[in-house]
């Protein structure tokens, strides 16, 4: 297929709330991936009904036990799961000052940062939830992510690099180093990336939505369309397509300008 000659892209500073908002759709979960934009194939949906029916019983236990680890964690995972970011982060910046040596509630506090929007004081925070001793894949793309939402690519591929190193093809890392090729523009190398992701897990909603992104950026919207509807449920799938295309008029309407 010839290739087809793209405008010129926008900064990373207006593409990347822009499309958080598509691929992420305001709900991230399971842990440490969700900087990473691990969703699995389950709905949104059915996400945040989950989340809401136990927050309850979590606020209970939280407001009894406010001090304990886990159950601050448990307790900051749901708000975050249900858009309450900054009391997420709240809660989270309690219990780390209680134990600032915890490794899994530095983990959830960074990605409670960078959920809303504190993406320096997430990338130092995730910093010191692991050590280049024990280094954690997770942590590394996490640290990544972060970086990409700064604008600062470059750094954000070598931490991509040396997750893959821990575990090569890992379907969440190649994803996220897609996305970073995107941003600097470099569509061919986001899309054999992502391909390559989309490839070793066929089923993640937010790895066909990233490719789909990148398809549609290159002015192949009709086979975008086909891979950012598939197995979702018909209103999940007519807003994903509906934001996808918002997404890509923008960025022509800059590109015009």
């Amino acid at each position: 297929m010839p290739k087809r000659s793209s405008p010129a892209f926008p900064p990373a500073k207006f593409l990347l709330p822009a499309f958080m908002v598509l691929i992420l759709g305001g709900c991230q979960t399971n842990g440490i991936e969700d900087v990473t934009g691990a969703l699995g194939v389950r709905s949104e949906t059915a996400a945040k009904a989950e989340a809401r029916s136990d927050m309850d019983a979590l606020r209970e236990r939280y407001r009894a036990k406010p001090g304990e680890p886990a159950i601050a964690l448990a307790y900051g995972k749901a708000l975050r799961e249900t858009g309450q970011r900054a009391q997420a982060v709240a809660v989270l910046e309690q219990a780390v000052l209680g134990h600032p040596s915890n490794k899994a509630l530095l983990a959830g506090y960074g990605r409670a940062l960078a959920d809303n929007g504190n993406f320096q004081q997430a990338f130092d925070v995730l910093g010191r939830a692991h050590s280049p001793e024990d280094p954690d894949w997770r942590i590394l793309s996490a640290q990544g992510a972060a970086l990409d939402q700064l604008g600062r690519n470059e750094e954000a591929q070598q931490y991509y690099a040396s997750a893959l190193k821990i575990v090569p093809d890992e379907p969440q890392v190649l994803s996220n180093l897609g996305l970073s090729y995107m941003l600097q523009n470099n569509l061919p190398r986001a899309e054999q990336v992502l391909g390559r992701a989309h490839q070793r897990n066929q089923n993640d909603v937010r790895i066909r939505a990233n490719l789909a992104l990148v398809l549609g950026l290159q002015g192949r919207e009709a086979e975008a369309e086909i891979l950012v509807k598939a197995d979702l449920p018909p209103d999940e799938a007519a807003a994903k397509v509906g934001a996808l295309r918002q997404l890509l008029a923008k960025k022509q309407q800059r590109a015009d300008k």
